[in-house]
């Protein structure tokens, strides 16, 4: 099987537009969403594109931390952010955000994606490498790893957004 180089997932959720955005651009939330994330240190209080964070992450026993950047922040429709170890490039992370109606009542459409950019540079074998060295996934498996993690943070997302809607 070739390897994957990009991942998409899709969760429909009984909120408007803005409500999901809020909640996927929060990068203090991030915890909550998804299931590697433990931790986010932000620099300044905006979440604009430029906006540069630490991302703290978990997988079983294995700690490691990347370093990132918000690329795309436009409320009500996309965020975006790169990741990257060491100074060297490491994926695109991202949000989609489609308001549609059903029966008068508005939903989102939330897709989260993942690129990976560990091809095509100098220093993309030592960044898989080290990827796999610090997550204990290898490279040629981290798609399939990633779009496990997806399902779960969309689930995490849609359950907290409408559980926010109802209250």
């Amino acid at each position: 099987m070739e390897r994957e180089w990009v991942v998409e997932e899709s969760v429909a959720i009984d909120a408007g537009p803005d409500r999901v955005y809020a909640a996927v651009a929060d990068l203090r939330r991030m915890r909550e969403w998804s299931p590697e994330v433990f931790a986010t240190w932000i620099r300044g209080r905006a979440i604009v594109p430029g906006t540069r964070f630490v991302g703290f992450n978990r997988l079983g026993w294995r700690l490691w931390f990347t370093t990132c950047q918000v690329t795309v922040a436009e409320p009500g429709r996309a965020f975006a952010f790169r990741v990257s170890s060491f100074g060297m490039p490491v994926a695109l992370w991202g949000y989609r955000v489609e308001g549609f109606d059903v029966d008068g009542t508005s939903r989102t459409r939330l897709t989260e994606y993942w690129e990976d950019l560990r091809r095509d540079h100098r220093g993309a074998g030592f960044v898989s490498l080290l990827g796999r060295l610090f997550t204990g996934v290898p490279a040629d498996e981290r798609a399939a790893a990633n779009r496990r993690g997806m399902r779960a943070t969309l689930d995490r997302i849609r359950t907290g957004v409408e559980r926010a809607s109802d209250t």
